[in-house]
């Protein structure tokens, strides 16, 4: 019983060295300009279908979190980025929801690798991710 008293008079007494030290009620915050702010998202919709990405290109940001929602109306197809290692299938009328963030800036091909259907090879698009500011 006599060392929980402790434990408890140990916390009291480092919450009020905190209090008069100057930190907020709320607890220790980041120095001011240091705020993380949170990375925007951008959501895209992703349709593959004979034989064609639309759109074939998407533009985000260094940081982004990036929502692909994929669907194909015909066969199965994949979206594929190599560099973000990303490999998801869809198939018809079972649309495929997937997030990633974008990391790294550059521009970076997307296509099918399924082989389906030989005119597959000929899908493909570019992922912009254009460096922070």
């Amino acid at each position: 019983m006599r060392r929980s008293r402790i434990a408890v008079l140990a916390v009291a007494a480092a919450c009020t060295a905190g209090v008069l030290a100057g930190w907020p009620a709320g607890g220790w915050q980041p120095p001011a300009g240091q705020d993380q702010q949170p990375a925007p998202q951008r959501a895209f919709t992703v349709e593959a279908k004979k034989y064609a990405f639309e759109p074939a290109r998407i533009e985000v940001e260094q940081d982004d979190l990036v929502t692909v929602r994929l669907s194909s109306p015909d066969i199965p197809h994949s979206f594929t980025i190599d560099e973000y290692r990303i490999a998801k299938r869809v198939v018809p009328g079972r649309p495929v929801t997937f997030e990633f963030r974008a990391s790294r800036p550059g521009t970076f091909r997307f296509y099918c690798n399924l082989r389906q259907d030989e005119r597959c090879r000929e899908m493909h698009g570019e992922l912009v991710v254009h460096p922070k500011k």
